[in-house]
């Protein structure tokens, strides 16, 4: 009984501090998820980010990691794999904008 009553509180403990409960942490995350959070990693957006903040994001990393810039065809690509991810993600523009 003792054992029961140190783990619920060791767990309503790891829900207080770290807002999650330990089982939570055992689940593993959908590779669409990691795929996302990868992506807003690095771009360096938050998860609410705006369509303009995405865009902006992407020209800051591309100036930086441009074949022609010094950086390699493959930070190129994935730059560029991210920005489409997360454009995918949010909503159509309204009005038929498009980039």
């Amino acid at each position: 009984m003792r054992y029961l009553v140190l783990i619920a509180a060791a767990s309503l403990l790891c829900r207080w501090i770290l807002g999650k409960w330990p089982w939570d942490y055992l689940r593993a995350t959908s590779p669409r998820v990691a795929a996302l959070r990868r992506a807003r990693s690095l771009l360096g957006v938050a998860p609410e980010a705006s369509r303009e903040e995405v865009i902006a994001a992407h020209r800051r990393l591309v100036g930086l990691v441009h074949p022609d810039r010094g950086g390699s065809k493959e930070a190129m690509q994935e730059a560029n794999a991210a920005r489409d991810l997360l454009l995918a993600e949010l909503p159509a523009p309204v009005g038929g904008e498009s980039d």
